[in-house]
C-alpha cells in the first residue's frame, strides 16, 4: 500500500478542458522540491517551490524523512496547478529528476519507509566502501559500474540500512522491503504503489548496476549484500513509468520521463554529441562530457556513467561531482550568520576587490572529483587582520570556481578534448561574480543558460519526446535558449598566482587529519 494522499487534503480543481497541451516536470532536489509546467517551445510558463528539511544525526551523517521529500513534491504539484490555472487535463506526460544517489527503503505492504533517506551527501558507509578497496574489488567495481567505491552511491547505503534497522535484513530476504533511490520513492507513491521502476541513469548511480550489460550485477549485489528482490525495474528515461493516481490527478497523466538530475541537465541543455559539456552549480556542482556510445575510463579521478538513455540508444558520460558549491553559501546565512541572502553574495564578493588571500575548501563531507578523499575536512586559510566578512564571502564564491577548474582540467585530460566554452546552470549560475570568476580562471567563455530550470527541462523533454509532444531532439535543439555570455579577461600571472593559492589549501585540507 502506498502513501495516503487524501491526508494531504489537497484536492485538485476541475475545470473543463482546452486546447493547450503542457508537460508537467517534478524535480526533487537535495534541498527543495520544484514542480514546472513547460510549453512546446521550452518555456517555463509557472513553476512552485518547497524547501525539503535535512536532518544531520552526527558529523558526517546526511538523512532526510522520504514523507517530507513525497509531502512537498504533491504539494508544489498542486500549487503549480493552482497558479497557473493549468490543470491535469491539459498536462500531456509528466517528467521527474532528482537528487541521484539517496536511498530510500520502506515495506511493500505498508509502502513506509523503514528508515529515513540516507542522502548522497552522507559519509556513514566510508569504512564499508573503504573495506571493498582493501579487499581488492576497486577494480572490479570500475569496470563494471564506471564509479569509485565510495559512500557516495547508493549500494552500501542500502546494505548499512539492512545491517542496522532491527529486521530488515530479514525482511528484505523475504521480500518484503523495496529500495529506490528518490525517483523510484515517488513513482510508486504517485502510481499508487503500481510501478517499481527506475531508468538507467539513477540505475547507474547505485554501484550495483552494470553499465555495459545494462542489468543489475549479481556479483556486485553479493559484495554488498543486497538482495536483488528488493531492486527496482529499470528502464528507459524517455518511457512508460504508469499513471499518476487520480488522487492526486484527476486526469491521471502519464509518467514519461525519469532521469537523474545531473543525466536531466545534460539532456537539457542539449548535449547530445560527444564532446559537448554542461556544469550546474546546484547544492554540489556536477560536470558531465557526453563521451558518445562507449564509457571513457578516467585515469583523472572522474567517473564514467550512463549520461543519456533515450530513443533505444545509450550515451556515456564523464562526471565530475564536487559534493559542495552552493551549499556554501547557504551555510555563511545559515550557521555562520555573515550573509543575509544567497543573492546578496555577487555584489558583496566584487566590491571586495581579492581574497586577500583567504581561501575556503567546503570539504564539509570530505572531497569529491578528482580527488575522491573522504578524510578531508573543511578549512578557511590565509586569514590576517585585513580579512573581513567580505574576504570570506568571496572566498566561498571564488571555491566553487576552483572546484570547477580542477574538474574540467581532469575531464578533458581523460577525454583527450580541449574544451572551447562551458554550459553552465543551476542557482549559483545566477552570481555573477562567479559566472566572470569562473570563465577568468578557465580562459574560455562561460555561457550561462537562459533558464536555470535546465534540469526541470531536461526531464521535460524526456517526457515529451515520449508521447510526440515533441517530434525529436532537432526540435528541442530550436528552442535552446542562451543566456548570458561570460568572455574571460583575467591576468594570466594573477590566474596562476590563484591557483598556486587554491592548491595550497586543498593541500592543507586534505592532510589537516593527519
Amino acid at each position: 500500500m502506498a502513501f495516503a494522499f487524501k491526508d494531504l487534503k489537497l484536492v485538485e480543481q476541475v475545470y473543463s478542458p482546452g486546447k493547450s497541451q503542457y508537460i508537467m516536470a517534478l524535480d526533487s532536489g537535495t534541498t527543495s522540491a520544484r514542480a514546472v509546467i513547460v510549453d512546446e517551445y521550452g518555456c517555463i510558463v509557472a513553476q512552485a517551490k518547497r524547501d525539503i528539511p535535512t536532518i544531520y544525526p552526527r558529523s558526517g551523517w546526511v538523512e532526510q524523512d522520504p514523507m517530507e521529500i513525497l509531502a512537498a513534491q504533491i504539494a508544489v504539484m498542486m500549487e503549480v496547478q493552482f497558479k497557473s490555472g493549468i490543470h491535469s487535463d491539459s498536462i500531456a506526460a509528466l517528467g521527474i529528476t532528482n537528487q541521484r544517489e539517496t536511498a530510500v527503503v520502506w515495506d511493500s505492504d505498508s509502502g513506509q519507509p523503514i528508515h529515513n533517506a540516507i542522502v548522497w551527501q552522507c559519509r556513514r558507509t566510508a569504512p564499508l566502501a573503504d573495506a571493498l578497496v582493501r579487499d581488492g574489488y576497486e577494480d572490479l567495481i570500475r569496470s563494471k559500474t564506471g564509479l569509485k567505491p565510495d559512500a557516495y552511491f547508493s549500494g552500501t547505503k542500502i546494505q548499512w540500512i539492512l545491517d542496522n534497522v532491527d529486521g530488515a535484513r530479514a525482511a528484505a530476504e523475504a521480500g518484503q522491503l523495496m529500495f529506490g533511490t528518490v525517483d523510484t520513492w515517488l513513482i510508486y507513491n504517485l502510481t499508487g504503489g503500481m510501478v517499481h521502476a527506475t531508468d538507467y541513469t539513477n540505475a547507474s548511480r547505485t554501484m550495483l548496476f552494470n553499465i555495459h550489460t545494462l542489468e543489475w550485477d549479481d556479483e556486485l549485489l553479493r559484495l554488498m549484500n543486497v538482495p536483488r528482490a528488493m531492486l527496482p525495474e529499470v528502464r528507459w528515461s524517455s518511457g512508460e513509468f504508469g499513471r499518476v493516481s487520480s488522487e492526486i490527478m484527476t486526469h491521471m497523466p502519464r509518467i514519461t520521463g525519469v532521469a537523474g538530475d545531473q543525466q536531466a541537465s545534460l539532456f537539457g541543455h542539449c548535449c547530445f554529441e560527444p564532446g559537448e559539456t554542461k556544469n550546474t552549480y546546484g547544492t554540489g556542482c556536477f560536470m558531465l562530457m557526453n563521451t558518445g556510445d562507449a564509457p571513457v575510463a578516467s585515469e583523472n579521478g572522474l567517473l564514467s556513467t550512463i549520461g543519456i538513455a533515450e530513443g533505444g540508444c545509450i550515451s556515456y558520460a564523464l562526471e565530475g561531482s564536487i559534493f559542495h558549491a552552493g551549499s556554501v553559501m547557504t551555510w555563511l546565512r545559515d550557521k555562520l550568520g555573515i550573509l543575509g541572502s544567497v543573492e546578496e553574495s555577487s555584489d558583496i564578493a566584487q566590491a571586495a576587490g581579492s581574497n586577500g588571500g583567504c581561501y575556503l575548501v567546503p570539504a564539509f563531507s570530505g572531497l569529491g572529483a578528482p580527488w575522491w578523499d573522504p578524510d578531508s575536512r573543511g578549512l578557511i586559510c590565509g586569514l590576517s587582520a585585513a580579512s573581513d566578512r567580505a574576504s570570506l564571502i568571496r572566498a566561498a564564491c571564488e571555491s566553487m570556481a576552483f572546484q570547477t577548474y580542477d574538474v574540467l582540467h581532469a575531464m578533458e585530460a581523460d577525454a583527450s578534448i580541449d574544451l572551447c566554452a562551458l554550459s553552465v546552470d543551476g542557482s549559483a549560475s545566477l552570481n555573477d561574480f562567479i559566472m566572470q570568476f569562473q570563465a577568468d580562471l578557465l580562459d574560455i567563455p562561460v555561457i550561462k543558460s537562459e533558464s536555470v530550470e535546465t534540469t526541470s527541462l531536461g526531464a521535460a523533454y524526456l517526457a515529451g519526446l515520449a508521447v510526440g509532444y515533441w517530434e525529436d531532439r532537432e526540435e528541442l535543439r530550436q528552442n535552446l535558449g542562451r543566456g548570458r555570455r561570460f568572455e574571460p579577461s583575467g591576468d594570466p600571472e594573477v590566474r596562476a598566482q590563484l591557483l598556486s593559492g587554491w592548491r595550497d589549501a586543498v593541500s592543507r585540507s586534505r592532510t589537516s587529519l593527519a
